[in-house]
């Protein structure tokens, strides 16, 4: 495959991941009535909402920015194990967590080689 077409699959899983991003950390920042009611049935302080609605909205910035984008790539990696320990402490499915983990990994690695090849550097 050629390196434009592994950068294009890069970016269009990035602009996926945007998208979805972008949709939950606005409702997060208007604090949707459904989502406020999610978060409060888990333990999370209503006055929480907003601030980690702000931390998602900025990481997804970061992350499509290119020169952003391994800083972004690792608060969105922070925030998702974030995600998935709380969902795991509550016993929720992880199955849609885990598959947004995996493609902002694989995002990550398409659009920028470095990072692969210092993750998966052979010694």
């Amino acid at each position: 495959m050629s390196q434009k077409a592994i950068k294009s699959i890069g970016w269009v899983i990035t602009i996926l991941l945007a998208l979805f991003f972008g949709l939950t950390s606005i409702l997060k920042i208007i604090e949707n009535e459904k989502i406020v009611a999610q978060t409060a049935a888990i333990g999370i302080d209503v006055g929480m909402i907003r601030i980690l609605g702000l931390i998602e909205f900025f990481s997804i910035i970061l992350f499509i920015v290119p020169r952003t984008g391994v800083v972004g790539t690792l608060l969105l990696i922070a925030y998702m194990g974030g995600v998935m320990a709380t969902a795991l402490q509550h016993q929720q499915p992880m199955a849609m967590f885990t598959v947004i983990q995996v493609l902002i990994w694989i995002a990550a690695v398409l659009r920028f080689p470095e990072l692969g090849q210092r993750l998966f550097q052979r010694t």
